[in-house]
């Protein structure tokens, strides 16, 4: 009978405790920042799928349900810009996503991009983020797709050179703000310049337009090619005339460079002198530190 009683104890814990643990709540949903997402948003690879074979240079297109695109520091309900995750698991989802290779910003809102990557295994995911480059809560990812990079898939054909743009005479592009060897924090405002051609977005095809390209720490790779998207060219194709960027810390080469609809340079290029900025934390010229003689 003792037996029998403690038996009944035990299986009574053990509801007990098997309620208790039902009653916890489950856990819970992965959170972004404070800018709340619209029900039901998604975010999708257009082209590609899980086991794509991709050339170097492939050309990514970003689907978007329930939700709009708008800039990096446009502030609109229901809207954010595009990431893509190379190679790394999903950022902290409370912080600014990081900008490098492996986390590539599209912060004009661009909806398509044309990337480089290595030849190879590669994953690849989409993330949403606000204004600030925070992703939503909840996040807005895209499922995380493997594909193979190879010199020139199968089959491929070779893609046909693009047919470069005429500039007319005496166009040019240049920095508004900053100016050489100004001093800057790690967020700048970077205004552009044109004279003798107008702007258009990246896809419209008009004669004596382009949209403004900023070459970051490198010059341009070659007047004949599309130029590429990444930290180091950054494009602006939805045909501002400015932009604020973020830059590491320490001295930096920027130049701008003007392109046609399909982010090729025109004949002859319009290209901006190349400028030299000095980031800080604080916008300002480093103290330098001065002995007082003895």
């Amino acid at each position: 009978m003792r037996g029998a009683t403690a038996w009944t104890c035990r299986i009574g814990a053990f509801l007990v405790l098997a309620q208790a643990a039902s009653a916890q709540p489950a856990p819970a949903e992965r959170k972004g920042g404070p800018t709340p997402s619209a029900p039901g948003a998604a975010v999708y690879f257009i082209d590609i799928k899980d086991g794509s074979v991709l050339p170097r240079r492939p050309m990514i297109r970003f689907g978007l349900r329930n939700m709009g695109v708008a800039p990096a520091g446009s502030d609109r309900m229901n809207a954010g810009h595009h990431h893509i995750l190379v190679d790394v698991p999903m950022p902290p989802l409370d912080r600014p996503i990081p900008n490098d290779f492996n986390h590539l910003h599209f912060g004009a809102g661009q909806t398509e991009a044309e990337i480089e990557l290595a030849p190879g295994e590669h994953t690849l995911q989409l993330l949403l983020a606000d204004k600030d480059h925070i992703p939503h809560s909840p996040p807005v990812a895209s499922e995380v797709v493997k594909v193979r990079v190879v010199e020139s898939p199968a089959g491929a054909e070779a893609a046909a050179p693009a047919t470069r743009k005429t500039s007319p005479p005496g166009a040019r592009v240049y920095f508004v703000q900053p100016r050489n060897g100004a001093v800057v924090p790690r967020k700048v405002t970077i205004r552009f310049g044109l004279v003798g051609m107008g702007v258009a977005p990246a896809g419209f095809d008009k004669a004596n337009t382009g949209h403004h390209h900023l070459l970051i720490d490198m010059p341009l790779r070659s007047p004949d090619e599309r130029i590429p998207n990444d930290f180091n060219h950054l494009h602006f194709g939805l045909g501002q005339t400015e932009a604020q960027v973020t830059l590491p810390l320490g001295t930096h080469t920027l130049q701008l460079v003007l392109a046609d609809a399909d982010h090729v340079p025109h004949v002859p290029p319009v290209m901006s002198e190349t400028i030299k900025v000095l980031v800080t934390r604080n916008g300002r010229r480093p103290r330098v530190a001065r002995h007082r003689d003895r």
